[in-house]
């Protein structure tokens, strides 16, 4: 039986120019079936097409900022490290991937690229941007192994089907999170102070994405697990 084949967008370490790949997101595709691939950051048109092509699905995984200029914004004063190469490539691949309606998946700096990838926006920085009675530790202190807060999940939404649940705990590493939507998303979970915690396109075969971290969640949390199951399973039918 083959194997359904899942590229990643990878890390780009701008200080050294190097490609770096967490391995929590490569062992939860594995565990679920799949054989992860990194996919190149410098990539010609023809290439993307044919990742595009070759790709049973994609995971965009978490990283640095998006550069404020590609949501319309100046930077604020809080807005972190960029990647202009890896921008350039996340926002060149994501329409390749979607005229093939090939399953996606994104995580952390996943949903933020998939929301402005699609005209959305996000907040630069949530603690100096946001107001809240009671501010949500989105940068957790502790480790990403450990739950630091919930979302509520959108009753009937593909979220609640898979976690069958309609609160979950989840784990929490980012300044960023999405402000405006982008066209054809649904927010399907959010955290206590009000914040998109996770968004999925109804029309499109398998478009899901997460603020939180999945991967370091899976060997206890069944939810988690279960996300990346119902990921491989579409990149499956994909084959």
């Amino acid at each position: 039986m083959h194997k359904p084949l899942i590229g990643l967008t990878p890390y780009h370490d701008t200080d050294n120019d190097d490609i770096k790949m967490r391995p929590g997101y490569l062992r939860a595709l594995k565990e679920a079936g799949a054989i992860p691939v990194v996919l190149p950051l410098e990539a010609s048109p023809e290439d993307l097409k044919q990742l595009a092509d070759t790709m049973n699905g994609f995971l965009f995984t978490g990283g640095p900022d998006v550069h404020p200029f590609l949501f319309g914004e100046e930077t604020q004063a809080h807005c972190g490290n960029v990647s202009a190469a890896r921008d350039q490539f996340e926002l060149q691949l994501l329409p390749l991937v979607m005229e093939r309606k090939k399953p996606i998946l994104g995580i952390c700096r996943g949903i933020q690229v998939l929301n402005i990838g699609l005209g959305g926006t996000i907040w630069q920085d949530i603690n100096s941007q946001v107001a809240s009675e009671f501010p949500i530790a989105h940068s957790q202190p502790f480790d990403y192994s450990v739950p630091s807060h919930t979302v509520r999940v959108a009753p009937g939404s593909r979220l609640s089907q898979i976690a069958g649940n309609d609160s979950l705990k989840v784990n929490s590493m980012h300044h960023q999170a999405i402000r405006e939507v982008g066209r054809d998303l649904v927010v399907t979970a959010t955290a206590p102070d009000g914040l998109a915690e996770a968004v999925e396109m109804p029309s499109y075969p398998f478009f899901m994405a997460v603020q939180w971290h999945p991967e370091y969640l899976r060997e206890k949390d069944a939810a988690a697990a279960k996300l990346f199951q119902a990921f491989v399973g579409a990149c499956n039918r994909r084959k």
